[in-house]
């Protein structure tokens, strides 16, 4: 079996296949001291570990112990390249890459093989172009949902508003409702951005993941869900790697 790990800011994602590619588990948990406990009745018969990570070197440390607890299997670490199946990476230096945006577009250019944009609304928005011969042209970093509210919380005390989980972009009548309102108003600028830029740049396709996905496409982001896209990348890189 072969355990796919997502390692991001605030989440650890993970997925078991079989050989075959058949998903055997798979969940969403959030950082917790044992974040593989459901694995446990899987250890034994785990052959390789792949990891896609942006956290700090401290939260590799951490994953990995977490790991030792469950498998001696070694922990293989999977970061952006400069080509992967004719996908260009941009960057001059590949290494300031997020590992989770190059799977993303991986995945996504596996299997569409065709122009797109790769979205992924997690603790950051990360935006990704890719036109249609693979080329990266580039993208966007963006503070997420969960960034910007504690920033109003915490850097703007005074306005002392709660948290609202409706999505309204309508102009606030209330502090909360301004608050609120204001980070969808914001959200749906972005999306309207994204459908400009992909008409600009004839990209044939949005893909949408994280945590926030819904939020966007609720907002009118004409996009394909696709819940999982780092994990697929991995998924696929080591279907390449197992082929030789």
């Amino acid at each position: 079996m072969i355990l796919l790990i997502d390692s991001g800011n605030t989440r650890v994602k993970w997925r078991l296949v079989d050989l075959s590619g058949c998903v055997l588990e798979r969940t969403s948990t959030l950082t917790v001291p044992q974040p593989f406990e459901p694995l446990r009745l899987h250890a034994g018969n785990i052959d390789r570990i792949l990891v896609s990570t942006v956290g700090s070197e401290q939260s590799r440390n951490s994953l990995e112990q977490a790991l030792a607890g469950l498998t001696r299997v070694p922990v293989q670490f999977y970061w952006a390249e400069a080509t992967r199946a004719g996908l260009q990476n941009s960057y001059q230096d590949v290494a300031k890459m997020g590992a989770d945006r190059w799977h993303g577009m991986v995945a996504a250019w596996l299997v569409h093989r065709r122009s797109f944009a790769v979205v992924d609304a997690g603790s950051a928005v990360t935006v990704d172009y890719v036109n249609g011969e693979g080329k990266h042209l580039g993208g966007y970093i963006l503070p997420g949902l969960q960034m910007m509210r504690r920033s109003l919380k915490l850097d703007a005390a005074r306005i002392g508003f709660e948290y609202d989980e409706q999505i309204d972009a309508t102009p606030g009548r209330s502090t909360g409702q301004c608050a609120n309102h204001g980070l969808a108003w914001l959200t749906e600028g972005l999306v309207n951005k994204l459908h400009a830029d992909s008409q600009r740049l004839g990209l044939s396709q949005i893909l949408v993941t994280g945590g926030d996905a819904g939020r966007f496409l609720t907002l009118g982001l004409n996009a394909v869900h696709c819940p999982g896209l780092v994990l697929d990348g991995l998924e696929h890189i080591e279907k390449m790697e197992s082929r030789g």
